[in-house]
Parts: C-alpha cells; structure tokens; sequence
C-alpha cells in the first residue's frame, strides 16, 4: 500500500446493536489493532428501530420509534468519540435527518463500509466561537 492510499473496513451490524456505540467501539478496536487515528464512512445503509436525532439548533435529541431506513449516514471517527450526521426514512417515505445522538438502535442491519486515513489524526477540542468540540485534523507527521 502507498502513502495515502485507504483501505477500507467493512462492517456489518445486528438487530438490537446502537450504531454510534458500534461505531465507537469499532474505531477504538481499529486504533488497538492498526494504529489508525482517523476515520471516515464511505457508505452505510440499513435500518433502525428507532433514532435519536438532534436537528440544527436543539439542545436535545428527537426520538423515532418506527421502522426507518438509513438512507445516508456520514461523518468522522477518532479517539475522541464520533461525530454523525444521518438521514433515514420512514415507512411513509418522509425524511428525517440531524446529528445521531446515542441510542440509535439497528432493525435488521446496518452495512458500513468505513475509511481509516493513516496520514491523519483527528481530535476535537473545545472552539470558543462556536461552544462546541471540534474537529481538529493533521497530518500524522505532525501531531
């Protein structure tokens, strides 16, 4: 493999499973086995039992109890915790989407196809302007 170059992980998940904790546990076992510091998916679909999402400037998490589809599930993993953004679909075909809070539960399956980045370390650190930990991303070189 070259410099730079990723090579994914694949990973599938059972009824019952929370998918930000598979997640997390997933990354740290990838940070054990591999050394890996950063993360991103590429890909997931599946489905949930239910949901908690935050939308854009809630304190707190909205709860679905439903059979959803997880139609699009994006974001970045480090040692940190996750951070997740996720649109899923009801059976009625309507849309929700918003940071995946704890306790997003899988129906049948969630297939997740992850990216680890060896060339960088993600971390998250408190930013005054806007209150919240965030990303912060360098070069493996330079951390």
């Amino acid at each position: 493999m070259l410099p730079g170059d990723i090579q994914t992980h694949v990973l599938r998940l059972s009824p019952g499973q929370d998918l930000r904790a598979a997640l997390n546990t997933t990354f740290a076992e990838l940070q054990a086995s591999q050394h890996t510091r950063a993360a991103c998916i590429i890909s997931a679909v599946g489905s949930l039992s239910r949901a908690v999402l935050r939308y854009a400037d809630q304190p707190e998490g909205t709860l679905l109890v439903e059979p959803l589809e997880l139609v699009t599930l994006s974001g970045t993993l480090s040692a940190d915790g996750v951070h997740l953004h996720a649109s899923v679909a009801t059976a009625r075909g309507e849309m929700r989407g918003g940071h995946v809070m704890p306790g997003c539960v899988v129906r049948t399956t969630a297939e997740i196809v992850l990216a680890p980045l060896p060339g960088w370390v993600f971390t998250r650190e408190h930013d005054a302007q806007t209150g919240f930990k965030e990303l912060v991303a360098k070069s493996a070189g330079r951390a």
